[in-house]
C-alpha cells in the first residue's frame, strides 16, 4: 500500500513538472513574438503593431511593423502587402531624410473609394549595413563570369559597399519572409493566405528583391511592385554586366502570366536617370512570356527622382494594380 502511494505521488509530481515545462516553453515562445501597438507615431489612419528584433534562425533580427486599417476586424479577411525598407513607409518625422511613402494615407484612400480590396501592410525594416546584401538577387550571379563577379565586388567597395560574394544574402532574406515571418502574420492576423492575395513591393534595390521574390516563390507571392527598380545592381557604370545577368535570370524564372502580376516604373532624375535604358529589355522579357497590360506595367514618370517624395506621388498606381477589386 505504501509503495502504491509512493508511486502515485511520484506520478503526480512528474506530470506537474511536465506541465510546468510545457507552460514555460509556451510562454517563452509567446514572449519571443510578443508585439505592441505603437503609440509614438504620426498616422493619418489605422494603427501599427510592432515587433522589435523579430526572431529568426535565418537572418539577422530586424524590426517588423504591421499596419492595420481603421475598422480592422478578425471577422474579415485581408490581403497582405509585404514591403521592404519598412522604416520609411509611414512617418516622415522619424525617417533619415524626413520623407515617407504615405502608405497609410494612400491605402486608406483607395479602400474608402472602393478601388482596392482591404489589405494590411507588413513593413520589414532594412538593416542599413547589410541592405544591399539582403536585396541583391543572388541567383543572378550564376549568369556572371568569375571576373565580372570580382569586378562587381571591387566596384561596390569603391562606393563604400563593403561585401564579398559570400555576403550576398537575398535567398536567406526571402526564406525568412516565407518560412518565419509569413506564418506568424497569417496566424496572428486575419489574412487571406493564398498567393493571389499576397503581394510584395519595394523601391530601388527593394524593387529588385520584390521581382526576385515572385520568381523564387510564385506559390507564395502573386505579384510585385518594383518601383524605381535599380537595374544596375551596383553603382551605375559603363559596360556593367549586372543588368544582363538579371535579365537572363528573369528569362528563365519569371512565372506564368495566368496567375501573376508585375509592376515596374522609373523616373528620369537623379539615380533614376540611369533606368530608362533598360525599358526595352524588361518589356521584351515579359512580352515573350505572354504578359499583357492586364498583368504587366512598366511606366515612366518624367521629372521624378529617386526619393520617397517621388514614390508616394504614384504609389496608388501599383497598389491599385495589385489589389484592384
Amino acid at each position: 500500500m505504501r509503495l502504491l502511494k509512493y508511486l502515485l505521488v511520484v506520478a503526480i509530481l512528474f506530470n506537474s513538472c511536465n506541465k510546468v515545462k510545457k507552460e514555460e516553453k509556451f510562454s517563452e515562445k509567446t514572449n519571443l513574438i510578443a508585439t505592441n501597438e505603437l503609440k509614438d507615431i504620426n498616422l493619418s489612419s489605422g494603427k501599427i503593431i510592432r515587433k522589435d528584433s523579430f526572431p529568426s534562425k535565418i537572418v539577422k533580427p530586424r524590426t517588423v511593423d504591421v499596419w492595420l486599417p481603421d475598422g480592422y476586424s478578425d471577422n474579415k479577411k485581408y490581403g497582405v502587402l509585404y514591403m521592404h525598407d519598412g522604416q520609411n513607409l509611414f512617418d516622415a518625422t522619424k525617417t533619415w531624410n524626413s520623407q515617407e511613402w504615405r502608405v497609410d494615407e494612400i491605402v486608406s484612400e483607395l479602400v474608402n473609394k472602393d478601388s482596392i480590396k482591404e489589405i494590411i501592410v507588413v513593413a520589414i525594416w532594412n538593416i542599413p549595413e547589410i541592405r544591399h546584401q539582403d536585396y541583391f538577387p543572388q541567383k543572378a550571379l550564376d549568369f556572371l563570369s568569375l571576373s565580372d563577379k570580382e569586378n562587381m565586388i571591387k566596384n561596390s567597395k569603391k562606393h563604400n559597399i563593403n561585401m564579398t560574394l559570400e555576403d550576398l544574402n537575398a535567398d536567406n532574406y526571402l526564406k525568412f519572409i516565407v518560412e518565419e515571418l509569413k506564418p506568424f502574420i497569417d496566424s496572428e492576423f486575419s489574412t487571406l493566405k493564398g498567393y493571389q492575395h499576397t503581394m510584395i513591393a519595394g523601391s530601388s534595390m527593394g524593387g529588385l528583391i520584390s521581382m526576385y521574390a515572385v520568381c523564387e516563390y510564385p506559390e507564395v507571392f502573386g505579384g510585385a511592385a518594383c518601383i524605381s527598380t535599380h537595374w544596375p545592381g551596383v553603382m551605375p557604370s559603363e559596360n556593367n554586366p549586372v543588368p544582363a545577368a538579371f535579365f537572363k535570370y528573369m528569362e528563365k524564372n519569371v512565372p506564368t502570366p495566368e496567375s501573376h502580376k508585375f509592376y515596374f516604373d522609373y523616373g528620369t532624375q537623379t539615380l533614376d536617370k540611369y533606368y530608362p535604358q533598360y525599358l526595352a529589355d524588361v518589356d521584351r522579357i515579359f512580352i515573350d512570356k505572354g504578359y499583357t497590360t492586364k498583368n504587366y506595367m512598366n511606366l515612366e514618370f518624367e521629372g521624378a527622382d529617386h526619393s520617397e517624395d517621388s514614390w508616394n506621388r504614384r504609389f496608388d498606381i501599383p497598389v491599385t494594380f495589385l489589389f484592384k477589386k
